[in-house]
């Protein structure tokens, strides 16, 4: 059956968390448990809830009644060993039963769950729990490692179902989920660290409506969807929309414990028949570099492609459209707030070329200068959210006393600029270029570098210079089969000054194997920016 998308104006205005509530069947006033609304209310329909494929391509499945009592069984669990509500819990574990266990567990027992991604090294992982104050942890044998010197309690899983099983086997498969108010945290999440060190954001049972509007507006996840999200639970976006997201809607998510490659996700996509995919451009870019012959097997399948954690190009847009005949839509947020700025698969609104899309309904966004004043529409200024949104449920970090708002606004750092209600990626506030007196932002520049056959991946920054106070340097990764070469930077440079324009294309070109990236996929640029300072 063909569902046609809402009218995204009759969605967005007035949209809140009754709202939100009714769409959910939430009562956001009355105390509330997100395990209890993700699992309990849908268990005993035998619906799959997730599906785990190992590294060697064993696959597990868990409807939600298996959810549900594996997350009461580790709710005992946590009590035993003294977790109260409102303690802390971390989980460094890969994709796997056990984690959705603790994670599910942690919630159902009222606690705060922190995601400690299992590819940080010891400092990364010493910094985050330090800030969070964190009274368990649970891992597995290959990470224990990295945990020496913490004070915590420490609990390894062995790896498989068969570990977990013997893990909780002594424990009662059932606990009374701890309802709590929509202001307690449940979540303590850090941010990525693209500009400098992460910082901690609390997140209370408010935002699960910001999760739901996301997913039924522009994820437009429905019953009969297969849904794959391929973000790593470490990161907001894999477990706010990975895990709590698609279980709040009732349908299921894939976890593969393997690494990304294309070759992978195309046996994935077609075994497990996925129909709407989620992630980010750092993967998207990895399938557009493999042979176009490798997906012919999935061409047609996917109904939906959203993606999010950085600005989507459109070079990756036509591939999807050419190769997979897939719709790819952008999807904008932050570990402070989730998903704010859409181009949304579920409600119909105008597609501008080059857009990130509209507000998500509940959120109320504006462009302003550094002090918090609204710029003319046209005119290039920060992404803001109004503190009054009803769904904005971010106030501060936690414990740094830092005040995140000017005015009204919460500034995201990011630079866009706004004509009438769409809003257009410039670039974060610290990568936009100053160039001869134009300010210039890389993500153009980048996408132009991407339509370029020989590149996979650009990094443009801009670098100290006397007469022009910057100059624009790219840094480019070449696709398999090509070499760096004089002419080759000409032509790069050509290709940019007719097609962003005379004064935007890179004077400097630096070939490299890989860009730096934090682990969730964003490229790092003020890294690439601090030879040129050193």
């Amino acid at each position: 059956m063909t569902i046609a998308p809402a009218p995204y104006d009759a969605v967005a205005p007035g949209y809140d968390l009754v709202a939100a509530g009714r769409e959910m069947r939430v009562d956001f006033a009355l105390p509330l448990n997100a395990c209890e609304l993700c699992c309990d209310r849908h268990a005993g329909d035998g619906r799959a809830a997730m599906t785990f494929v190992a590294p060697d391509g064993a696959v597990t499945r868990l409807d939600f009644e298996a959810l549900r009592q594996l997350s009461a069984r580790m709710a005992n669990l946590l009590a035993s060993l003294g977790v109260r509500p409102g303690d802390r819990v971390a989980g460094l574990l890969p994709r796997t039963p056990a984690l959705a266990a603790v994670i599910l567990g942690v919630l159902r027992a009222g606690g705060v769950y922190q995601p400690l991604f299992t590819a940080f090294g010891p400092k990364a992982i010493e910094h985050r729990i330090g800030a969070s104050g964190a009274h368990v942890i649970f891992t597995d044998a290959a990470n224990r490692a990295k945990l020496e010197g913490i004070d915590a309690t420490i609990v390894v899983v062995d790896a498989g179902m068969a570990g977990l099983d013997a893990l909780l086997s002594a424990h009662s498969p059932l606990f009374e989920p701890v309802r709590q108010g929509a202001d307690r945290p449940f979540f303590i999440m850090f941010t990525s660290g693209t500009t400098g060190p992460s910082k901690p954001v609390l997140v209370p049972p408010s935002a699960l409506a910001n999760i739901f509007a996301y997913m039924r507006h522009a994820i437009d996840l429905r019953a009969d969807d297969r849904f794959w999200n391929i973000a790593d639970p470490g990161w907001a976006y894999g477990l706010y929309y990975g895990l709590i997201g698609p279980l709040l809607l009732g349908n299921g998510n894939l976890w593969c414990e393997e690494g990304f490659t294309a070759e992978g996700a195309v046996k994935a996509i077609a075994q497990f028949g996925i129909t709407n995919l989620a992630g980010a451009p750092t993967a998207y870019r990895l399938l557009a570099a493999a042979d176009p012959a490798l997906f012919a097997v999935i061409a047609g399948q996917l109904r939906v492609v959203s993606s999010a954690g950085e600005p989507l190009n459109p070079e990756i847009v036509r591939w999807f459209g050419d190769i997979l005949g897939a719709p790819v839509r952008d999807h904008y947020g932050q570990t402070e707030m989730g998903m704010c700025l859409c181009d949304h698969h579920g409600l119909e609104h105008p597609r501008v070329p080059g857009a990130s899309g509209r507000a998500l309904p509940g959120f109320a966004l504006a462009v302003v200068d550094a002090g918090g004043r609204v710029v003319a529409d046209g005119a290039t200024g920060v992404l803001a959210i109004r503190r009054d949104s009803p769904l904005m449920y971010f106030t501060g970090y936690d414990g740094l006393g830092t005040n995140a708002f000017v005015g009204d606004y919460y500034l995201t750092g990011d630079v866009v600029r706004r004509s009438g209600d769409d809003l257009f990626f410039v670039g974060r506030d610290d990568d936009v270029i100053t160039t001869s007196g134009y300010r210039v932002g890389p993500f153009d520049i980048e996408s132009a570098l991407l339509e370029r056959p020989e590149v996979i991946e650009a990094g443009v920054v801009g670098i100290p210079d006397a007469e022009r106070t910057e100059i624009i340097k790219a840094f480019i990764v070449l696709r398999e089969g090509h070499a760096p070469s004089r002419a080759l930077e000409d032509a790069l440079r050509d290709h940019v000054r007719a097609r962003v324009g005379r004064h935007a294309y890179p004077r400097e070109i630096s070939f490299v194997s890989e860009l730096p990236k934090t682990p969730s996929g964003k490229i790092q640029r003020h890294l690439l920016r601090r030879p040129a300072k050193d």
